[in-house]
């Protein structure tokens, strides 16, 4: 029997800013051919950057997270992502996603008038993304633009002023459609709570092994349980304490999978008071019992 596929995995820093740079300074863009499926735990976990991301469904069906919105999005269709919105991607089975993540700044300049008049609007308007349905003419023409992106990239010779065109294209027609909520806006978004989940988040992360309670979480960010509590529902759609479980049971996986300590250890290293309820969860998350995820993926020297 082959050995499973290594998962890949969304690595970040303690702001959960991802680690990865997308292209290089001369061309910041970068194009990706994913699977869902193939990440660590079927999901493209928590993460944002400083640049715009486009995701395309080519097949399956994605469920992402996105600031505050959840939305399923079905094989055809396209979502725009924001700059420096939280965000995370779930399939339920093999789900292919051609996307790209790139610099606004690769297509103008921050002080011109290109910058200022098509993405600026976006980007400063609080909106998390936009989804794109191929029934509707306009958005239809945006998927058919960022189609283009992608079918430069996969020549052997890449384009890169073919690239840009397309994406000025794509955010031409946005322009054209955009909603009259959109006018340009010298003020900041309110990322407070973002902010705010950013570092509960953190602090989980941090003190997952220790007796957590809600009100020690929300603490972390000097407000009350139900404040955290609803930060957290409007930000990943999950409880505080459903979080700080989840966190435990990754960082018991990837002990099962690279040491050989026993199960009942393992729960207690991750800050599980009884073993029986550690399995119970595990086998929950995983559809598998702890010794069984051992089985397969044990990686242990």
């Amino acid at each position: 029997m082959p050995a499973p596929k290594p998962f890949s995995r969304i690595t970040t820093d303690e702001t959960l800013l991802e680690n990865a740079r997308h292209g290089n300074p001369a061309f910041p863009f970068q194009y990706y051919y994913e699977d869902i499926w193939d990440f660590d735990f079927h999901c493209v976990d928590w993460h944002w950057h400083p640049e715009l991301e486009y995701v395309y469904v080519q097949s399956g069906q994605a469920v992402c997270f996105v600031g505050e919105e959840k939305l399923t999005v079905s094989a055809g269709y396209g979502l725009l992502i924001n700059s420096r919105v939280l965000h995370r991607l779930e399939a339920k089975s093999s789900t292919v996603i051609p996307n790209v993540v790139y610099s606004p700044f690769l297509l103008a300049p921050e002080n011109s008038l290109l910058y200022q008049k098509y993405l600026q609007p976006f980007i400063n308007s609080g909106t998390d993304c936009i989804l794109f349905d191929p029934s509707v003419p306009w958005q239809g023409v945006c998927i058919h633009r960022m189609m283009e992106v992608f079918a430069s990239q996969e020549k052997q010779d890449v384009e890169e002023i073919v690239t840009v065109a397309a994406l000025l294209e794509f955010w031409n027609e946005m322009y054209q459609h955009k909603p009259p909520e959109h006018a340009i806006s010298e003020e900041k978004v309110d990322r407070t709570n973002q902010i705010r989940l950013q570092i509960m988040m953190q602090f989980v992360q941090e003190h997952y092994q220790e007796s957590l309670r809600l009100e020690d979480i929300g603490a972390a960010v000097h407000v009350g349980r139900s404040l955290a509590l609803q930060v957290f529902q409007q930000g990943i759609h999950q409880s505080p304490i459903s979080y700080l479980i989840e966190f435990r049971l990754k960082q018991a996986a990837k002990l099962l999978t690279f040491t050989e300590k026993t199960v009942a250890r393992i729960a207690e290293d991750t800050g599980f008071e009884s073993s029986t309820y550690f399995c119970r969860r595990f086998k929950e998350l995983y559809g598998m019992t702890p010794k069984a995820y051992r089985t397969r993926y044990s990686r242990a020297m």
